[in-house]
C-alpha cells in the first residue's frame, strides 16, 4: 500500500479517515487528557468530569512518546508533542492547585 491510498478515505464506506501522521498518535491521547482534566465534555456523558488520576496517566503516556522517539521525530512533530505536552502539564498543575495564573 503506498502512502497517497493510506491517507485517502474508504471510498467503500463512506467514513472519513485521519491523516496518517504522528499527529494521529499524539491527538487522541491529548483529546482524551482534556476530558479527564474537565476541560472538554465526555463525548459519551456530555458532561464536564474530572479525573486527574487517569489525566496523569496520559500525560505521563505522552512523556514516554516523547522519551522513546527522541531524535526520530521531524521537527513540526516535535513542537507539536512539546506544545501538547506543556499546555497538558500546565492544565494540570493548575487543577491541582500547584500553579496560581
Amino acid at each position: 500500500m503506498n502512502d497517497q491510498s493510506k491517507n485517502r478515505p474508504d471510498s467503500g464506506s463512506g467514513e472519513f479517515l485521519p491523516p496518517l501522521d504522528f499527529s494521529s498518535i499524539v491527538f487522541p491521547i491529548y483529546t482524551q487528557a482534556l476530558v479527564k482534566l474537565g476541560l472538554l465534555e465526555d463525548p459519551q456523558s456530555g458532561k464536564l468530569e474530572t479525573n486527574l488520576e487517569y489525566a496523569k496517566r496520559l500525560i505521563d503516556i505522552l512523556d514516554l512518546l516523547r522519551d522513546r522517539t527522541k531524535g526520530n521525530l521531524e521537527e513540526e512533530e516535535e513542537k507539536f508533542l512539546e506544545a501538547v505536552l506543556s499546555q497538558l502539564k500546565l492544565h494540570y498543575l493548575k487543577k491541582i492547585d500547584a500553579i496560581k495564573l
